[in-house]
């Protein structure tokens, strides 16, 4: 395989310990009354639309943008290993898409190791939506993630 391809060039990865078991965030990743209060921006009020939590199966969310517009998000399920990996396609309408998503989880004691990748097609694509500020994007997404659990964690 090229250099050029190698997924570690098309790979944009961020890195997370949650101070919560692993189960609590598996739960808040996998049940949709969890998703709407974490997923996408702080000022987006997001909808699950479809949530068919299985290899195959397809889930796709809404996010009301602040001007109005709606911004979707949707995939399929590739893999998924209970407590251990999500891997789906995902479609980030009208910013992203084509890429693949790989959440992996880790039990670290009463924490939590995660892992996420957004893997592109090319490497090209990788860098642009670095520029675009991807890591930004998904990093206040995890931190809302990181509030969602510490309202769950007694």
């Amino acid at each position: 395989m090229s250099k050029t391809n190698d997924a570690s060039n098309r790979t944009v990865t961020i890195k997370r310990t949650f101070n919560a078991p692993i189960e609590l965030v598996w739960e808040a990743w996998t049940q949709p009354e969890h998703i709407i209060k974490w997923w996408g921006h702080v000022k987006m009020n997001v909808k699950v639309i479809q949530h068919n939590f299985k290899v195959g199966g397809t889930w796709k969310y809404t996010m009301e943008m602040p001007d109005g517009n709606e911004f979707i998000t949707e995939g399929v399920y590739s893999e998924i290993v209970e407590f251990e990996k999500i891997i789906s396609s995902a479609d980030f309408k009208p910013m992203t898409e084509g890429v693949e998503i790989q959440a992996f989880f880790e039990k670290n004691g009463d924490q939590t190791n995660f892992t996420f990748n957004i893997v592109h097609d090319t490497e090209e694509y990788c860098k642009q939506q670095e520029k675009m500020g991807i890591l930004n994007g998904w990093g206040s997404v995890f931190d809302r993630l990181v509030e969602h659990l510490e309202t769950l964690v007694k």
